[in-house]
């Protein structure tokens, strides 16, 4: 749809001020009443931190990348429109959506005037497919047609893995709503600096955050899950998937190799891929390596719900594998 006639540009971020964005300001956070539609299911906000994390995943499952500004109420109707036809696809797609106002650098990257510019991220290579406002018909066929072709056309290159889940976008909602002060009011005092570090990219920095805290209570499973996701993400989170998947297919009974391939496989929601994938590995007789593998093993086991079931089957085989 890039190119087609007739979309003008949105907010101009070459610093004239654009009267009609003022005049369609909504100060209310997404989520809250009247405000923009909240993230969740799998829609995500991304920012200039978690931006290269984010581009890393498009190569394990396709993304349609939304630059726009969600205090325009113009761009409202869209954003929820895009976020319903990807949430109806059950992971075969993420939305990621970009403030440009807040993270101009992105919008400099994917040289973007104005919002809202539309992409599909596949393998880390963005593909322009609008710039400025659709009409109801182009919308539509955004929802309809243009988000199974990109899904398709993933599948085709190779790119077929489940986006994360990341919980009821009407949830998020509620919650935004009766806790003062937005997410970071849910946060643990105890947790803030952690949690500061890794909304910052710091991601090393926030598992030794976390780590104190663990060390101050060693049950806080919270904080358990936060540290093995900041070190997930220190390892991995800039990694170049095609090239560690290359790797790890050209050295099979290379430990190191086989670690960061199942990072990768983590960090694009395939949990059962990593499981699996390090599993093997040592019941194929890969005995000698079986504590860096028990190592990373243990710290996936934080990150998902304990009542994950692929959870207590990996335990249960790990336990195995070991005696």
């Amino acid at each position: 749809m890039a190119g087609q006639p007739g979309f003008n540009p949105g907010v101009s971020l070459a610093g004239a001020v654009d009267l009609e964005a003022l005049k369609h300001q909504v100060k209310a956070e997404p989520g809250q009443a009247g405000g923009a539609p909240a993230a969740g299911g799998y829609v995500i906000d991304t920012t200039e931190n978690t931006f290269q994390a984010m581009v890393t995943t498009s190569a394990t499952f396709p993304i349609l990348l939304l630059l726009w500004v969600p205090t325009d109420d113009r761009l409202f109707d869209m954003a929820r429109a895009l976020g319903d036809a990807v949430n109806a696809q059950n992971g075969l797609i993420q939305l990621s959506r970009i403030d440009i106002a807040a993270n101009p650098s992105i919008a400099q990257a994917l040289q973007v005037q104005g919002a809202p510019a539309l992409f599909a991220l596949i393998g880390g290579r963005p593909m322009p497919l609008l710039q400025g406002l659709p009409s109801a018909d182009e919308l539509a066929q955004l929802c309809e047609q243009v988000v199974p072709k990109i899904i398709q056309a993933a599948h085709q290159s190779g790119v077929d893995g489940t986006a994360p889940y990341s919980g009821d976008p009407d949830a998020d909602a509620a919650s935004v709503d009766s806790a003062a002060g937005g997410s970071d009011a849910a946060v643990p005092p105890e947790h803030m600096e952690a949690y500061r570090l890794a909304c910052e990219g710091d991601y090393a920095g926030a598992a030794d955050a976390y780590a104190r805290v663990l060390e101050a209570d060693p049950k806080d499973s919270l904080a358990a899950r936060e540290r093995a996701k900041a070190l997930l993400l220190m390892r991995s989170g800039s990694a170049n998937v095609r090239e560690v998947r290359a790797a790890a297919a050209a050295a099979p009974d290379d430990v190191e190799t086989q670690l960061a391939v199942a990072d990768i496989d983590m960090i694009g929601g395939q949990i059962q891929d990593a499981f699996d994938r390090l599993l093997d590995f040592l019941a194929d007789g890969h005995k000698a390596d079986i504590e860096p593998v028990r190592r990373r093993l243990l710290e996936y086991f934080a990150i998902p719900e304990p009542d994950d079931p692929r959870l207590a089957a990996a335990r249960r085989r790990l336990a195995t594998l070991m005696y």
